[in-house]
């Protein structure tokens, strides 16, 4: 070819890569995710991470219902990043995910969807509907969380409904009870009247709920001088406040603090015993002009006291009790042990009867034990309804003193979202006291590491005050209570050979046979009641609480079936799993365990839209993950997840959405650039030694050797957002606006073998590759898409998943401790270039300049930066990007910037203005520099 006929353009070298500017990520994730599931890629790094220490992530298993949603995304996301950061650290991080598919939720679905038929069908046939339609939910849940790009043993999870974990829940019931955790007793639990169950305090929401407030007096029967002599003769009443009237029936006592000041107040003849602290607010509840105080005395002198029920036939004994406040009311507590956990543990105190006349729908009936027939007003109405008739029958008997329509928040039920009621019912719990289970679950809490720290002080309150566990249900579709009665004498049957071997026919055939089999013959026909020797039982009819289920969850998966060590490191979930699974999990590791089930426990925020408000239908702010998905692809989601400090409330908007898909854009441009301008490079051919590298290039690697160093400690802290944040702005700022925009004229225009355009891309392709792997935990489709694209290294894996986050060192390796020192001059030089910069813009603007290459930047400096900038000299043009730098040393000012025209003409190759142009006489339009890169081109 003659020189003179050169088409220049094509001897400059432009980027080349298939890999595109534009991502089409929800067209191309698919694909990916086909070719990652014929690839087996999970149990390719299982191989690959075979023998290297374990960290292992126990997956929160979700419930197996409707889709997922924003926050059920967020989740599995984050779990992701987790367990392949660490696969990256060089972990073997198996990641086991799992599903919740008992309970209630479901039951209700199937109700619905089974209508009138459900009457005609058995125990078994329903729990067949209700394991199907969880089912159902499964494979879509396990398909959307694969989009997402979430590794895992997919094609086998843990199922709760499956036969061996079924067994687990069972094995785990049956091992409390022989350890004397478990008893059957009455006691007052949540029951929602609506869904006719029992229900945990896991599965309580607390709502907005307006309450009738009531003011009742009882009669003091008892003799009032024993109380204090001045109410000798006198006429004297107790006087409560509550907020539920419809308790008042089941009235057995009222407490009263041993240690606060009461007052006996004179009304209008009558005498009132009220909490001083408390009597002016009383006073003005009950229309009280002015009470006269008769005598004072501590709430002890009220223990034994007998006051008469308004109503009802039947004493009220005055009782002590620390739970007594002063918040509201008249310090005065009526007390239905039937109907509240405190009132029923001082009632226990007192030798007091547990009395509760609702049923299971929330209806009044005659009940046993206690004294007194109810009024027949109240048989058969709902304690909604029997609310104004008790009030009525208290005004009737002139025990109403004041009444009040108040706000306040009651607990709802967790499904249905209709207030709970106290009720006592006979129910199995495991007590907290027993084994000293709750001491010790307080001792174990403080062996975990909780992220936030204050984790530990709120699981810790729970735990301290929460009552025994209620653990049973009266539902179907869950895992049977594994105990059976004797028919002839009632006697509980629990002797744990007999049991195990029940719970063994679960492992095998599920724990539907407990429902498909009789009880003859599930125990077989030697099993005799050891209290009366009789051989006929029937079954319990209850079911486990399914955070029973969900706790035992470390049991049924970190097994050695599953190749997986107990405890696991870490459990993470949203904030309100503590008092949830964090909370089941630690009692049944305790329990059974003797320890906590986890060594580190992290909890994530919740999802809120822009505005910080909770998504719901009725505000219209819901967006989800698959309207995501479809639109910008999963790995937009993930880059949100990234972007945010999981450990507070998220916000995701539209605009949030625009936002991060631009920066992603940014990102991706950067390995678009890297990978356009090493098409032609071979790492093991032309690769240059650090020591022969470019200054610039030197100290582009010293800082992402810092990058690397600092994007290994965060991840390590499990701070994303730190990583993103770390790694965005080391594309956007060092990369793409200094270093590349610095280096687009050595790659362009020396020559392709050059050592300078060769530096360039050692640097380069050390950049790229240490970016793609630490970045691949958050951009898991991306960058598998830049590894297919990339030449990598000899001995590497052909899968960026597969390989290992970069060393520091690696990016910087070959410089002498010399090259590493004067790299921290590219600091202020840097900071020159800045102020070059602004002024190249204002002469841009001014028109004096059209483009920074016509530029001559003038420089006048002194002392240390003058120096600094005369050491540098030769490469001032390329990191201003103009034509020509020249420098004066001057006394008067540190640094000034000025902008000449540059001399000379521009070179039809690389645009730059030189005094050479034209110095080549077979190609005159070009400068010296870029005539010698084109032989050299034409000679190769």
């Amino acid at each position: 070819m003659q020189l003179e006929d050169l088409d220049l353009k094509k001897t400059v070298n432009l980027p080349r890569t298939d890999f595109g500017m534009k991502a089409n990520l929800p067209q191309t994730e698919p694909k990916t995710l086909e070719k990652w599931e014929a690839a087996r890629l999970y149990h390719q790094i299982r191989q690959a991470r075979a023998g290297r220490p374990r960290y292992v992530l126990h997956d929160g298993p979700p419930y197996a219902n409707g889709n997922i949603h924003l926050g059920t995304a967020f989740n599995k996301i984050l779990k992701d990043f987790m367990v392949k950061s660490k696969s990256m650290a060089g972990f073997d991080a198996p990641y086991i995910p799992g599903w919740d598919c008992h309970g209630l939720p479901i039951e209700i679905k199937v109700d619905s969807e089974l209508g009138a038929r459900k009457a005609q069908m058995s125990a078994a046939e329903i729990r067949a509907a209700c394991r199907a339609y969880a089912r159902k939910f499964v494979e879509i849940h396990r398909r959307e969380f694969k989009r997402l790009g979430v590794f895992g043993r997919w094609e086998d999870p843990y199922l709760t409904m499956s036969p061996q974990y079924e067994a687990v829940i069972a094995q785990a019931f049956v091992d409390f009870l022989a350890q004397g955790y478990v008893y059957k007793g009455l006691k007052p639990v949540h029951w929602c009247i609506r869904c006719r169950t029992a229900l945990a305090e896991a599965e309580v929401e607390y709502e907005n709920h307006s309450s009738p407030s009531i003011w009742v007096r009882f009669a003091l029967a008892s003799g009032a001088a024993a109380i204090d002599p001045a109410l000798a003769g006198r006429r004297v009443w107790g006087l409560i406040w509550t907020t539920t009237p419809w308790t008042i029936p089941a009235n057995m006592a009222i407490a009263y603090h041993p240690k606060y000041d009461y007052v006996a107040a004179g009304v209008n003849g009558e005498v009132y015993i009220v909490a001083e602290a408390l009597l002016k607010d009383t006073a003005g509840r009950c229309g009280w002009a002015a009470p006269e105080v008769l005598a004072k005395f501590p709430g002890a002198k009220l223990d034994g006291a007998v006051f008469r029920h308004p109503f009802v036939e039947r004493d009220s004994r005055g009782i002590l009790g620390d739970h007594v406040t002063l918040d509201q009311g008249t310090g005065a507590v009526h007390t239905a042990p039937g109907h509240g956990h405190d009132d029923y543990v001082v009632c226990r105190q007192y030798g007091i009867e547990t009395f509760c006349p609702v049923d299971s729908q929330g209806r009044f009936f005659h009940a046993e034990g206690a004294a007194g027939r109810l009024p027949e007003e109240l048989i058969g109405l709902t304690i909604w309804e029997a609310n104004p008739v008790a009030t009525g029958l208290m005004r009737d008997a002139g025990a109403l003193m004041a009444e009040k329509t108040i706000e306040h928040t009651y607990p709802h039920c967790w499904r249905c979202h209709k207030p709970t009621i106290f009720r006592a019912t006979e129910q199995w719990f495991i007590g907290m006291e027993r084994n000293q289970l709750r001491e010790r679950a307080l001792e174990a809490i403080h062996r975990v590491q909780w992220k936030p720290e204050w984790g530990d002080e709120r699981i810790s309150n729970m735990i301290s005050a929460r009552p025994d566990w209620c653990i049973s249900r009266q539902r179907v579709w869950g895992v049977p209570i594994t105990v059976f009665y004797c028919e002839a004498c009632g006697e509980a049957l629990t002797d744990k050979p007999v049991l195990d071997r029940v719970v063994g026919l679960f492992a095998e055939h599920t724990a539907d046979v407990w429902y498909q089999r009789s009880a003859a013959e599930l125990l077989g026909p030697d099993v005799k009641c050891g209290k009366c020797g009789a051989a006929e039982f029937r079954k319990e009819t209850d079911i486990l609480d399914v955070w029973f289920d969900s706790g035992s969850s470390h049991l049924a998966v970190l097994t050695k079936e599953n190749d997986l060590p107990w405890p696991s490191d870490m459990y993470v979930e949203g904030a309100d799993q503590y008092r949830g699974w964090f909370h089941s999990s630690l009692l049944v590791g305790v329990g059974l365990r003797g320890d906590s089930p986890y060594r580190e426990c992290a909890t994530h925020g919740f999802v809120m839209d822009a505005d910080g408000r909770a998504m719901s239908k009725s505000l219209g702010n819901i967006i989800e993950p698959q309207t995501i998905v479809n639109k910008y692809g999963a790995e937009i989601l993930r880059l949100w997840v990234a972007s945010v400090d999981f450990t507070e409330d998220v916000r995701v908007s539209e605009t949030i959405l625009t936002r991060l898909s631009e920066a992603y854009r940014k990102i991706r441009n950067t390995f678009r650039f890297a990978l356009g301008n090493l098409s032609d490079f071979d790492p093991a051919a032309d690769a240059v030694p650090a020591l022969e590298m470019f200054d610039i290039d030197q100290w582009i690697l010293v800082r992402a050797e810092a990058l690397a160093r600092d994007c290994r400690k965060r991840y390590e802290e499990f701070a994303f957002h730190r990583v993103y944040q770390a790694l965005y702005n080391f594309c956007v700022t060092d990369l793409s606006a200094i270093y590349f925009d610095v280096l687009k004229d050595r790659l362009y225009t020396a020559a392709p073998k050059s050592q300078a355009r060769r530096a360039a891309q050692t640097a380069l392709y050390r950049l790229a590759y240490a970016l793609v792997r630490l970045l691949e935990p958050i951009l898991t489709f991306t960058t598998d898409e830049v590894w297919s694209h990339f030449r990598c290294p000899d001995g590497a894996p052909e899968s960026v998943h597969l390989a290992a986050f970069p060393e520091p060192e690696e990016l910087s390796a070959g410089l002498s401790e010399a090259q590493r020192a004067r790299t921290a001059n590219w600091e202020r030089l840097i900071e020159v270039r800045e102020q070059v910069l602004k002024s190249l813009e204002i002469a841009r603007q001014e028109k004096f300049i059209g483009a920074p290459l016509e530029a001559c930047v003038r420089l006048r400096a002194n002392g240390a930066l003058y120096r600094l900038l005369d050491e540098y000299e030769d490469q001032l043009p390329a990191l201003f990007i103009v034509s020509e730098v020249v420098l004066e040393d001057v006394s008067e000012v540190t640094l000034s910037v000025h902008i000449e025209r540059a001399g000379g003409e521009k070179c039809a190759r690389c645009w730059k203005y030189s005094t050479d142009v034209g110095c080549h006489q077979r190609i005159p339009t070009v400068c010296g520099a870029c005539a010698s890169a084109v032989e050299e081109m034409l000679q190769c």
